[in-house]
């Protein structure tokens, strides 16, 4: 691969949940990386800005690497993309050490039309700015979740936290996540029990946990 070139390999659409994330090469501030390959193991959230050097982008790439160590405490590496190449990314990165006291510990890809065109991050009626999207995915390499937003509108990264968390919980326990959780409205900070799929299951879980039904039963997590 030379200078900011990108390899992509079964380019046959835009991903959809479920889907293993596309495989490809690309140049990032920290070198050249094959992704989803490069964070075997681990999840990792790729999100796209429109631009450098840009006031909303900014208080984004601020706000992800203040939390940068909470994500690796849930084993969740960052990853940044937009058309810019790995030049501009530098100088803006260092324009944000040098004017906001804040170091950009992780990678930021140089995308091209390829790679922004694979994920869907080019919008028709926005020129060829990358929109602001978001791309959860697991070990397995596995997309989990997809978001998009407009460019005037920045996101909440404690939401990905939250997410990512409970995901984890979802994987582990078994259970399903609900509304606003930790703080839910109903459950607390409980988790839903799926529902079950004949009547004898149904019996027992309302013996088992606690129920507004059969069908809507929750626990609280172990240890929780």
């Amino acid at each position: 691969m030379e200078g900011n070139t990108l390899q992509v390999q079964g380019a046959t659409g835009i991903p959809l949940l479920g889907d293993r994330f596309p495989q490809m090469e690309v140049q990032t501030t920290h070198g050249v990386m094959r992704l989803p390959e490069a964070f075997s193991g681990k999840w990792f959230l790729l999100f796209s800005h429109p631009a450098d050097f840009t006031p909303v982008c900014t208080t984004e790439f601020v706000a992800f690497q203040r939390r940068y160590e909470r994500f690796k405490e849930l084993g969740t590496e960052l990853i940044g993309l937009s058309i810019d190449q790995v030049f501009s990314h530098i100088k803006w990165v260092d324009w944000i050490k040098e004017n906001l006291n804040v170091e950009i510990e992780f990678p930021i890809i140089a995308g091209t039309e390829a790679v922004a065109a694979r994920l869907g991050l080019i919008h028709p009626g926005k020129g060829t700015n990358t929109v602001r999207a978001v791309f959860i995915v697991d070990p397995n390499g596995i997309i989990r979740a997809i978001m998009y937003y407009p460019q005037e509108l920045g996101r909440n990264m404690d939401e990905f936290l939250r997410m990512i968390k409970g995901f984890q919980v979802a994987d582990r326990e078994g259970v399903a996540i609900p509304a606003n959780w930790p703080n839910n409205e109903l459950v607390n900070d409980g988790v839903i029990i799926p529902p079950a799929g004949d009547v004898e299951t149904a019996r027992q879980v309302v013996d088992q946990y606690d129920c507004y039904d059969w069908w809507f039963c929750h626990r609280k997590l172990e240890g929780g």
